[in-house]
């Protein structure tokens, strides 16, 4: 690594890190004169670790806007659609990674070194080293799934090369194994120091798993385009059994209220992060969990029958796409659906419980369930209490303007709970379950891992029950044969696949009349051309996707972008969507890795700043510096 770095910088990185803790004064000298000879260690490993929490400014726009977007936890279109905002990659980009994050972790794993190959470092030096290479390894992931090419040498100096991703992750791969190596458990770091690290107090057993377990994660990522060497690291990652396995081991950071990197990621109040439709289609029936079983008895009436598909409105809700549930308003609470669902989102108008989220709390939107549906013959209300619907994302056009749930949709569509948005949980990077179901997927490989894929697959399911708090219903959910609505079990060994569609009753949403309706379920052209709704994989994925929402849409859209998996319905095409060209209503009931997206542009400050960097930047990337420009680990067609 180069060693060039300004007085100014480091200044800059020592300040951060008062945010987090307020032993700053154990510095003997004021920072504007400090040298590397007087920075601690801890204090640039600190700053690195609490920046990357992400202040509301950048969590709002990347961890929100950004991943949960196109990982589709959310109703949302932004990046889902194509279209990407250059403001705030800018403050991701230059504020945050170039300005803040990599700089401090290279500087610490720098001072760190220079002082152990002079011999005037404390014993326990050496683990702070190991560990913010381990932290480092995953600034860097984040930042190359995100970009794509980035500079491993970047962050210190001047003109650095921009490597490619797959020069980033076998960089990646190899500092997280020898990093591991080198942790030693007989030089512990003293406890005055621990405070420094907010995940694990620099605890050499906590972070060997965590190093172990990115390394399971990594090797993964590139297992569709470099099987051997994917194979070789996730087995020796995985050998004796040292990474993540319980809820005591995750990697994750306490939250706090206020206007700080500590600051919730998802605590903003004017973002509704509503219930989506792919999240919704996996949820609806999936383990055969009745909601009569999970809801107090006041909502007993509101739940339809097993075989109830809603009102049908389609003067209001487009059918331009290959979402299963199109066209249809869910008027009441779903007969089966997974037991997270509930937790994870309040049913819109259920005010007192202890998932309801006020927010915005200057408007009464969140407490409001009429709505008015426009109509040419007359307006119709709707009340969209205990009601559980949602919408595919895209261009509804007319529709859309004349329906008051898709423009107002806070508190008429089942909201993200008051848990993830009041800054009070610990912010999730990594847990057991995310180590399972990467088991289970490396098993299904045939890979040898210690374990097989069905008890892997069990583990995964049981330790995301565990975290939400309904263990009672996992016996009998992994049990099930019931298909959700896009054909896909719980049941491991039940692979027998669903046919292409089911029939479902539905009433006319404006007279009233019953009927009949084939209802599709969709075919995930992506994968394995659109023949399998429910072989191990998709299973596989389905429950790591659900385990994953709400801490890691990033995970969950690398997923995606790695094997087309779960299936995310294609965008509403009412009107052409600008920034999906290739989408269009001839193709809609298709999907092709050209409907979704694949990457973040790089930011004009970037471009503009090095164009130089630039150029060797995107010519690494191979390919349009373009949001639908696969990276080098995803599927390309």
């Amino acid at each position: 690594m180069k060693n060039i770095i300004s007085k100014a910088g480091l200044f800059f990185a020592l300040a951060a890190s008062v945010t987090s803790c307020s032993d700053f004064e154990e510095m003997n000298t004021p920072p504007l004169k400090v040298n590397e000879g007087q920075v601690q260690v801890e204090y640039l490993f600190n700053d690195a670790l609490i920046g990357a929490q992400q202040d509301p400014n950048i969590a709002e726009r990347v961890f929100v806007l950004y991943w949960k977007t196109a990982a589709r936890q959310h109703l949302s279109n932004g990046l889902a659609v194509g279209t990407h905002n250059d403001s705030w990659s800018n403050e991701y980009w230059g504020r945050g990674y170039g300005a803040k994050w990599l700089t401090s972790i290279n500087k610490a794993i720098k001072v760190g070194e220079e002082r152990i190959a002079a011999n005037t470092a404390e014993p326990h030096i050496n683990n702070m080293v190991q560990i913010s290479r381990i932290w480092r390894a995953y600034l860097l992931s984040e930042l190359s799934d995100n970009f794509g090419p980035v500079p491993l040498e970047g962050f210190e100096g001047t003109n650095p090369k921009y490597n490619t991703v797959e020069e980033v992750y076998t960089f990646i791969l190899n500092e997280l194994k020898d990093a591991v190596s080198k942790l030693d458990a007989d030089n512990p770091v003293p406890n005055t120091k621990t405070k420094f690290d907010n995940a694990y107090g620099f605890k050499v057993d906590s972070w060997t798993k965590y190093g172990n377990s990115l390394r399971m994660r990594f090797a993964m990522r590139i297992a569709e385009v470099a099987p051997a060497k994917a194979k070789a690291e996730f087995e020796s990652a995985a050998a004796g059994g040292n990474y993540i396995k319980n809820a005591s081991e995750m990697f994750a950071i306490q939250e706090k209220p206020g206007w700080d990197p500590l600051s919730g990621v998802m605590s903003r109040e004017w973002n509704g992060q509503v219930l989506s439709a792919t999240l919704n289609n996996l949820y609806l029936g999936l383990g055969g969990i009745k909601s009569q079983d999970q809801l107090a008895a006041s909502f007993h009436s509101a739940i339809k029958p097993a075989n109830y598909v809603g009102k049908r409105m389609l003067e209001h809700y487009s059918v331009k796409t290959n979402d299963p549930s199109a066209g249809y308003f869910f008027d009441g609470l779903p007969n089966t659906i997974d037991p997270r669902a509930y937790k994870t989102f309040y049913i819109p108008g259920d005010v007192s419980s202890s998932t309801w989220s006020n927010y915005p709390s200057w408007t009464n939107d969140a407490k409001e369930t009429e709505v008015t549906m426009k109509r040419a013959s007359g307006d119709i209300t709707l009340d969209t209490k205990n009601t559980w619907s949602t919408t595919a994302i895209g261009d509804f056009g007319a529709l859309g303007t004349a329906n008051g749930i898709r423009s107002v949709q806070i508190g008429k569509i089942p909201g993200l709970s008051q848990a993830f948005r009041a800054s009070g949980a610990k912010r999730v990077f990594f847990a057991a379950w995310e180590s399972y179901f990467l088991l289970a997927e490396a098993a299904l490989k045939g890979w040898s891992v210690g374990t097989t894929a069905q008890a892997a697959y069990e583990n995964g399911v049981k330790s995301s029950f565990e975290y939400w708090g309904v263990s009672q219903h996992a016996a009998a959910y992994l049990a099930s044969e019931d298909y959700n609505r896009v054909g896909t079990s719980a049941k491991f060994t039940h692979t027998t696949e669903p046919g292409n569609s089911h029939s479902m009753s539905y009433v006319d949403g404006y007279t009233n009349a019953t009927g009949t309706a084939s209802i599709a379920y969709p075919a995930n052209t992506i994968y394995k051309n659109g023949t399998v709704r429910n072989d191990a994989l998709t299973k596989i994925i389905t429950q790591k996707y659900i385990a994953n929402m709400p801490w890691l849409p990033l995970e969950a859209w690398s997923d995606h972008r790695r094997l087309g998996l779960p299936f995310f319905e294609n965008p509403a095409v009412e009107n052409p969507l600008t920034n999906l060209p290739d989408l269009n209503s001839g193709n809609v009931m298709t999907n092709r890795v050209k409907f979704f997206p694949q990457r973040i542009p790089f930011p004009s400050v970037f471009r503009e700043s090095s164009p130089e960097g630039y150029a060797q930047a995107v010519t690494a990337l191979g390919g349009e510096d373009k949001v639908l420009t696969p990276l080098w680990w995803a599927k390309k067609n």
